[in-house]
């Protein structure tokens, strides 16, 4: 495990004293899943578009003409 210095503004720091004990965490532990989490949003949204560069919208399209033309459900309208 590494040690990290960090300096953040007052207002932030309250906040994350705040919410990690409201959240019956510790300060380092809320930070290092608030990292965490944005790691994974960011891989995620690089490999999402990473997929997209990849799509072929012919092929797309092909795949939507097979999808049989009915009725939504009640409630799945809009």
């Amino acid at each position: 495990m590494s040690t990290l210095s960090l300096r953040l503004p007052n207002s932030i720091h309250r906040h994350i004293k705040e919410i990690a004990l409201h959240e019956g965490v510790s300060i380092n532990q809320f930070i290092s899943s608030a990292v965490s989490e944005k790691i994974s949003a960011i891989s995620t949204e690089n490999y999402l578009l990473q997929r997209a560069n990849r799509a072929n919208r012919e092929d797309f399209k092909k795949i939507l003409n097979n999808v049989p033309n009915r009725t939504p459900l009640a409630g799945d309208e809009l």
